[in-house]
């Protein structure tokens, strides 16, 4: 029959075996988690487990497992950096191989570093330059434009008191060769019996060249020159009348015949736009 005093020997001992049991798996696992949220190198996590397995049972003692699993608990419910602040170590291992230091470069390749950097730098710069230069040219007016974008005029050909029609950007454009009655008679017209009033001496360069737009101000009609009750142009589809200043008379029109823009080369040739 087993003594009393043995019983109670095993079964502390049985005790002591399942508290070092627990603590230990607590330490594992804390250790786990602090090395997986790299707040403690696991370097010196295998060496703690490494120093603390080699020690024996019997050098612990009850209170040293006590302090042990106290300690355990705050190390997983604080950060690793209060923890190191409340007990300082001098013995710090760095895990370099998330962090992998490269050496400094060789001094003296710098010129050719520069050299490199600088040549692609300026390619870049040319080839920026170029497609805004594209860019922006694909915006202007391409050369069969420009070419209709001004119209130049041989007078010699056109005889007093008539009138020619040439056309300018898709336009009809009259010319009329005005003698001196036509010049006397474009000014001695009343200005304020005019609807859209202005002076014959606005509307012309020289004064024995009219050069207008010929589109009727109404609708965009046509008019037929040397015609009409004033001896200029007279607008068939609804009836208006402009004078030999081009100035609306009679009938819908509401505005004067458009003045293009236009210039004198010489005596007989006249550049329009």
């Amino acid at each position: 029959m087993v003594s009393y005093p043995f019983c109670r020997f095993a079964r502390m001992m049985r005790g002591l075996v399942r508290k070092a049991g627990s603590l230990t798996r607590a330490y594992y696992a804390s250790s786990r988690v602090l090395a997986a949220d790299n707040r403690l190198c696991p370097m010196s996590v295998n060496k703690i487990v490494e120093a603390d397995s080699s020690m024996s049972l019997q050098h612990w003692g009850f209170s040293t497992l006590r302090a042990f699993s106290i300690n355990a608990v705050t190390q997983t419910s604080e950060p690793a950096t209060v923890v190191a602040l409340k007990t300082p170590d001098s013995n710090i291992v760095y895990d370099e191989h998330v962090h992998e230091r490269h050496p400094p470069g060789d001094p003296s390749k710098q010129a050719f570093t520069y050299f490199v950097m600088t040549g692609g730098r300026f390619i870049y710069a040319s080839m920026i330059r170029l497609a805004i230069l594209k860019f922006i040219l694909s915006m202007s007016a391409s050369k069969d434009v420009l070419a209709l974008a001004s119209l130049e005029v041989d007078l010699s050909n056109i005889s007093p008191g008539s009138t020619v029609t040439v056309k300018w950007r898709g336009k009809p454009v009259f010319i009329r060769h005005r003698t001196d009655d036509d010049i006397k008679l474009a000014n001695t017209v009343d200005l304020s019996q005019l609807r859209d009033p202005q002076s014959d001496s606005d509307r012309v360069v020289d004064p024995k060249w009219l050069v207008v737009i010929g589109v009727c101000t109404h609708l965009g009609c046509v008019p037929l020159p040397n015609a009409g009750d004033y001896g200029g142009w007279f607008c068939p589809c609804h009836g208006s009348h402009y004078d030999l200043s081009g100035r609306a008379r009679k009938g819908p029109a509401p505005y004067n015949l458009e003045v293009p823009e236009y210039k004198f080369l010489d005596e007989q040739k006249i550049l329009i736009g």
